[in-house]
């Protein structure tokens, strides 16, 4: 279901227990239990795709996305007042460059269970200079990949097999200074201490920070220019789609019969957006349903 006005007018405005006005676009279903006699509540949740016509919104204090298909974390309209984001049980892999610009004075996001794979993709987040409780469980950066040696039948020892994911929750405090809270952690200076030991500094990082530093998730780039140009290098518009998708996109570009549907696909794209018609048809099947 996509994220429509009558959608975002429809759904559930209200004053949250920490005083803010929060925005409710999960879905609550209930059923009664006739073995206990009790009415169960569930979250299942619109299976939004992508972000947009929040515009609609005007201003809140908290959004709740929460167990929707959300795969690009952006394309926010400027929110001055948004301070809470709550994306727990979607897809997202990719966080929008300039998301900080949308939304500067977030203090808390909540991405448990999502499917970031790479340190570096986290980097966006290191310009939200207001936020200070971030939780990225259950991702895949966070899951340890352990190797078990076996001697006489019984575990000799066990170690991570991936160094990115074993320095993950420093990484996490050197790229975002501002965090104090990690996955329901508190951050002790001893950790800020042993980061910047580990990594360096911004301006003089060490060899394990810029080896991290250049591994991110596989990307498309797409041309922003009219079809027979070449689009230049540093207006290359960065977009993670799977293999249909990509064949879907370039499909969508060479049969563009104007520049106004090219600058469409454009715009959809640098906003982090997969333009309709470009889904899986795993997914659209899934969304129909």
């Amino acid at each position: 279901m996509r994220l429509t006005v009558e959608l975002i007018q429809n759904s559930l405005s209200y004053i949250n227990p920490l005083k803010d006005r929060e925005l409710d676009l999960r879905v609550i279903e209930s059923w009664i239990d006739t073995y206990r006699f009790a009415c169960v509540w569930t979250y299942v949740g619109h299976k939004i795709p992508a972000i947009e016509n929040l515009g609609i919104a005007k201003d809140q204090d908290a959004i709740d996305f929460t167990d929707n298909n959300i795969s690009s974390l952006g394309n926010f309209p400027f929110f001055p007042r948004l301070r809470m984001l709550l994306l727990a049980r979607n897809r997202i892999n990719h966080i929008h460059p300039k998301l900080a610009a949308s939304i500067p004075n977030l203090t808390t996001l909540v991405l448990t269970s999502n499917n970031l794979g790479e340190l570096a993709d986290l980097d966006p987040l290191g310009d939200l200079s207001s936020l200070t409780h971030l939780v990225l469980m259950e991702n895949p950066i966070t899951r340890k990949e352990v190797r078990y040696l076996f001697e006489g039948g019984l575990p000799l020892y066990l170690f991570s097999s991936d160094a990115r994911i074993q320095h993950y929750r420093l990484w996490v405090i050197w790229r975002i200074p501002n965090v104090r809270f990690l996955d329901y952690r508190k951050v002790k200076d001893a950790e800020r201490a042993q980061a910047k030991e580990l990594f360096g500094t911004r301006e003089e990082p060490t060899a394990l920070a810029s080896k991290i530093m250049g591994i991110k998730s596989r990307t498309f780039d797409v041309p922003s220019t009219t079809p027979g140009q070449l689009a230049p290098a540093d207006k290359a518009i960065r977009v993670k789609l799977t293999d249909k998708e990509r064949k879907k996109v370039e499909k969508m570009i060479r049969e563009a019969k104007s520049l106004q549907e090219i600058t469409r696909l454009e715009r959809e794209l640098n906003e982090g957006r997969i333009p309709g018609g470009a889904f899986d048809d795993d997914e659209d099947s899934e969304m129909k349903m």
